[in-house]
């Protein structure tokens, strides 16, 4: 059967995938497992939902659905049809007042809270996976986290579910009439649900069973406790699929009651000699009414032992040390400080190896809970290369789990599992352990079965513990559902699959599934590669970050793709390998922007950009690299030329129409792919005259003013507007500054231009050619030296390796600073009295956020505009320097959830600090972007 042809049928063929590329790319999520679908499809209504289910049956193939893919067990992969959920199903809307907000299962957690943040609620649940895990996967696993312990999670913060059974048939919760539609429609499906929930009612023992296992975390099997804590068949229902890890339904809607977000918070890392006398503050720290306890033991700790700006104490503590990081969290600071101090009362019983330290500063807070929640993919990426990594959670009695984790450790060293870490969520007695075994031979896979046996007997036998206390089932823990559970609740859970899905077609193998060694089958093989490919474990912190996640592919999937491509190479599979490499081009390479974003969510900061940067140095040939190294020596004349190319290009326009340029430069690349493409954000090039008017011999405080050439090359996007170096100068001028401009500023640039592109040779050339000058315009370095462009700033601040030994000891000597930098640091306190804009928004660029100066931007614009408003969902532009006049669609395709955001509004003023990103968002939002430095220029 052709299954693409055949779903054409119901979904538009550019939202079907069933390339090589994609098939592969979407094989396994951020557990260890991997499938290959037959067909990857990305529905964008209910009604396509419904269609896929009737093709799941017609055709006898299993679907699975996949929001952000950070699942931890096996249960976001398929051999069958994989329906991602990722790009179209992201919508929003809060309800009474913050109280409540209604979501769809593509949007990410993180994002959720970032529109409640104004309320000061947030949702109940609180993964660490927030930023990147999707709200379809949060409910469908249950999720819980640092913060909302059992009473918080996604089962109990659920008021409304919206669900599509494999039959077609739709409810929601939400309407009354629907109630009595489903004991109508789905008779012997109510009927079986009143009968389980009176006969557990009628059973006191299994009844409290099911109340003593909630007590604790537990997300193994079906969510049980539904059918003793409602009534209806449907209310039981809906709050099954909670959990259900996708086997039961799709949720196409939810409405969740938030939590608090409380304004007041005193963190500390409390350092002790071993993990069992970490475990005993556990009592007095939960009577203190501490919101999140979180244990690290010493072998996490040394895995982030050498983070920049952690305590010394991480690095000097013993051998067996512990540490717990501690939140308390209230609404006002007099209760904070009441609950601190009264754990801090308890302090002299417990053997801590230092005083506590709390700390109310929101960056040394975020620092503590990025180290901790970066503590997974860190360990992971400190593995043997080749090594698979595997975190399991359990969840014990907080009285017991001293107890339970010294018989851990034993299993560890029996095992000779050397390297295994703990750490979690003490509070509530939840625990992550990691282990990275090496799956290249049968008996290593015989030995992770007999520990995992053994893990079982003791988390459940000897602890009645659960199995897993948030990660969900999956594939992983499958096998030992009826072993936590029991026969007659196991029984329950199977009679449940089979009525609401019969055939076994919706995510067949998780959760029920009569193979006992599913665990050990279809694991995800890890080859050698290279050092950014080995280090990442794929746990998908960085998707949400990539301009290319709803065009081609991810930072995640791009990895994925290397390892495939190894192992066809290691296979001797020449064919599919050309194949994949061949798709890999402009899916992986040619779609990158290379803007490094995904390292900075990254918590081992694999930069993909980078490693892109590093295969384009490698396909370039001899030719090539000599070409650019020839423009680099030649770059003075390169710019005029370009200039002149602009000015014809703009006469052109001005004679035969506006979107003549566009036509022609259009008609050209169809014949020469290379060719960027005219937009109409490019103006004529900028009147150069003010350069050259500067006073040299002014006297008071100066500055050396770099324009970069992209400020030399494009003039102002309005008619009879200053162009940037212009507005600088005055800027400066207003501010008492005098400027000059080194003289022969148009032989050199930043030499990102060829960074980006990975000509190696002409990036060390300009790079070289640029701190020479530099160095001698500002007299060795006695003066500042300010560039007008955030991007062309961080290119220079990460030039340092690609000069010679003489030029990095110019480049150590220099002051080089960003425009925002000095905008903010040297021109603002100059300017207390301004005449403030009454409303801007402002676009963040890249940059920006790898130099650590976003705040510094978004301060400036405050101090000169009355309300300023950052985007949501501001992110890379897709711009990438040139990349968005050559790929015009990466652009489009970064910039709209931005741009659909911004235009809903209208604003005095849209302002940014790089030129080609004003340029992108500009054509997005049909706005005029334009540097900040044009915002303090209007409010002088």
């Amino acid at each position: 059967m052709d299954i693409e042809l055949q779903l054409q049928q119901i979904l538009p063929a550019a939202r079907i995938k069933t390339r090589l590329i994609d098939l592969l790319s979407y094989a396994a999520d951020a557990g260890f497992y991997s499938l290959t679908p037959k067909a990857v499809v990305q529905p964008v209504t209910e009604s396509e939902i419904v269609a896929l289910f009737q093709f799941s049956a017609k055709h006898n193939i299993p679907i699975v659905f996949r929001a952000g893919g950070t699942s931890l067990s096996g249960q976001s992969i398929t051999d069958g049809i994989l329906v991602d959920l990722s790009q179209y199903w992201d919508a929003l809307k809060i309800e009474d007042n913050g109280a409540l907000v209604r979501v769809q299962p593509g949007i990410t957690g993180g994002m959720v809270n970032n529109y409640l943040k104004k309320y000061k609620r947030k949702i109940g649940p609180d993964p660490a996976s927030i930023n990147s895990a999707m709200m379809g996967g949060i409910l469908s696993n249950n999720s819980s986290g640092m913060c909302c312990g059992v009473k918080l999670n996604s089962y109990h913060t659920v008021k409304h579910i919206r669900f599509i059974l494999p039959d077609g048939k739709t409810f929601t919760t939400e309407n009354p009439s629907d109630y009595t539609r489903f004991e109508t429609e789905c008779n012997g499906l109510y009927q079986l649900l009143a009968q389980m929930r009176e006969s557990l009612l009628a059973n006191a023992e299994l009844k409290d069973k099911i109340r003593n296992k909630y007590r604790i975390k537990n997300t193994v099997g079906y969510s049980v406790n539904a059918l003793i804590d409602f009534e209806h068949p449907m209310d039981i229902l809906a709050h099954l699929l909670v959990g259900a890890e996708g086997t039961l339904a799709f949720i196409a809607e939810t409405v969740m009651n938030t939590v608090p977000d409380y304004s007041f918070k005193s963190a500390s890392l409390l350092f002790f000699p071993d993990i069992y006398t970490a475990c005993q503050a556990l009592v007095p720290l939960n009577e203190a009414g501490a919101r999140a306890v979180e244990l690290m033991d010493r072998a996490s700790l040394r895995a982030i032992e050498n983070m920049p700006n952690l305590p010394a104490a991480v690095r000097e503590a013993g051998e067996h040390a512990a540490a717990l990081l501690v939140e308390f969290q209230e609404d006002n600071y007099a209760d904070l400080e009441l609950n601190v101090n009264q754990f801090l009362q308890a302090v002299p019983q417990l053997a801590l190896l230092y005083a506590p330290v709390f700390t109310t500063d929101a960056k040394e807070q975020e620092y503590f809970w990025k180290v901790r929640k970066g503590l997974f993919p860190s360990v992971g990426a400190v593995r043997v290369s080749g090594s698979t990594v595997i975190l399991e959670d359990v969840a014990f009695p907080v009285e017991k789990l001293g107890d339970a984790i010294l018989d851990l450790h034993a299993l560890f060293k029996q095992y000779e599992y050397n390297n295994a870490i703990i750490f979690g969520h003490a509070r509530d007695g939840n625990i992550h352990f990691l282990i990275t075994p090496e799956f290249n031979s049968p008996e290593e896979v015989v030995r992770y079965d007999r520990f995992m046996q053994d893990v079982v007997e003791l988390v459940v036998k000897k602890y009645d513990g659960a199995l897993k206390a948030e990660h969900g089932t999956g594939r992983n823990m499958a096998p030992f559902v009826e072993t936590e559970w029991g026969g007659d609740i196991y029984n329950l859970m199977k009679q449940l699959k089979q009525a609401i899905d019969p055939n076994n077609l919706l995510n067949p193998g998780v959760i029920i599934n009569e193979d006992k060694n599913v665990h050990i089958k279809n694991i995800k093989p890890l080859p050698t590669v290279e050092h950014e490919v080995d280090k990442c474990i794929e746990c998908g912190y960085c998707e949400h970050k990539c301009p290319s996640r709803n065009l081609t592919t991810t930072p995640r999937r791009r990895i994925v793709i290397r390892r495939e491509l190894k192992k066809m190479e290691l296979k001797g599979d020449k064919l599919n390998h050309k194949i994949l490499l061949d798709q890999f081009q402009y899916d992986g390479m040619d779609t990158c922007a290379v803007d490094g974003l995904c390292a900075t969510a990254c918590p081992v900061d694999i930069n993909t950009g980078e490693l892109i940067k590093r295969l384009r140095r490698e396909n370039h040939s001899p030719f090539a690299n000599k070409a650019a190294l020839l423009v680099a020596k030649n770059f003075g004349a390169m710019v005029w030329g370009a200039r002149f190319a602009l000015k014809s290009g703009s006469v052109i326009n001005k004679i035969f129409g506006k979107k003549a340029m566009q036509g022609i430069t259009g008609a050209v690349k169809k014949l020469i792919p290379a060719m960027p493409l005219w937009t109409d954000q490019i103006m004529p090039p900028p009147d150069l005259s003010a350069l050259k008017t500067i006073n040299k011999s002014s006297t008071g405080e100066k500055i050396l003013y770099y324009p970069s050439c992209i400020s030399r090359m494009l003039g102002s996007s309005a008619d009879g507007k200053k162009n940037l170096m212009e507005t600088f100068i005055s800027v400066s001028a207003k501010a008492g500054i005098t400027v000059e401009v080194p003289g022969n500023v148009f032989g050199s640039c930043c030499s990102q231009i060829f960074s980006s592109k990975g000509y190696n040779d002409a990036n060390k050339y300009m790079a070289n050619v640029f701190i020479e000058q530099m160095w001698q315009a500002s007299n060795n370095g006695e003066l500042t030296i300010v560039i007008d462009v955030s991007s062309c700033a961080y290119a220079i601040k990460s030039m340092r390796a690609h000069l010679t030994e003489d030029n990095k000891v110019r480049y150590d000597k220099l002051n080089i600073l960003d425009c925002v930098d000095y905008l903010h640091d040297v021109v603002m306190p100059k300017q207390q009295v301004v005449n403030k804009r009454q409303s801007v928004v402002v676009h963040p660029v890249c940059s920006l956020h790898k130099m650590h100066t976003h705040d510094k931007f978004v301060q400036l614009a405050n101090h000169y505009a009355e309300k300023v408003t950052v985007p949501l969902h501001a992110g890379c532009c897709g711009m990438a320097g040139d990349r968005g006049f050559l790929i015009p669609e990466l652009t489009a395709s970064a910039t709209m959830p931005e741009a659909l955001e911004v235009s809903c509004n209208k604003y005095d003023g849209y302002y940014s600090s790089t030129k080609t990103c004003e340029m992108a968002m500009s054509h997005a939002v049909n706005e005029n972007y334009e540097s900040i430095l044009y915002l303090l220029d209007e409010s002088i």
